[in-house]
């Protein structure tokens, strides 16, 4: 599965940039999760984006009201307020809901016993060690497993060009998967 997608595309990412062998890593991982059954909830990026477009909408509005400065003071600073407000909220979902999660989905479609996942990963800056994590989506629920973490140096999974290896890749975050799907809390 891994190795013929690998052989007619190979992925290369810039060896100096983190954030391009974070991102690599974070997409190769979500090709992961989905080929076992998960599909990708993008709710919460639709709520972003909605919030976004009133964020843009309301500066847009303040930008080009019909009326000038003097006449149009108190729908500037209503303007400036909701922006403000706005703005917040959009931080605040980004510091509780997403933290480090680059992927959200559902439960594997048929399965009455698992929840869905949040898969959140960590590549500090100046370091080679790529932290994976793969959660519930739900951790109160009954059918939540506990949290699975993976901590391995990302020169295992590089050539020296830059090229990922992507069967050892896949090979460890597959086993990652099945430490999570194997390890039930028992409640």
């Amino acid at each position: 599965m891994a190795s013929s997608g690998a052989a007619k595309n190979p992925k290369k990412a810039n060896l100096v940039d983190h954030y391009s062998i974070k991102h690599l890593l974070d997409e190769s991982v979500t090709e992961v999760v989905k080929s076992q059954g998960y599909a990708e909830d993008v709710r919460l990026s639709n709520v972003r984006l909605l919030i976004g477009s009133i964020i843009i909408a309301i500066a847009l509005l303040a930008q080009f009201y019909p009326k000038k400065f003097p006449e149009n003071r108190d729908f500037l600073v209503t303007c400036i307020g909701l922006y403000v407000v706005f703005n917040g909220l959009l931080q605040f979902i980004s510091y509780t809901k997403e933290k480090n999660a680059f992927l959200f989905t559902y439960p594997p479609p048929g399965s009455f016993n698992s929840t869905g996942l949040i898969v959140s990963s960590k590549l500090p800056r100046f370091s080679d060690m790529y932290t994976l994590t793969i959660a519930s989506a739900d951790p109160k629920s009954i059918s939540a497993n506990k949290p699975v973490v993976l901590t391995k140096s990302v020169t295992k999974w590089f050539t020296k060009d830059g090229l990922l290896v992507e069967g050892l890749f896949w090979k460890d975050v597959e086993r990652l998967m099945d430490d999570y799907n194997g390890d039930r809390k028992n409640k």
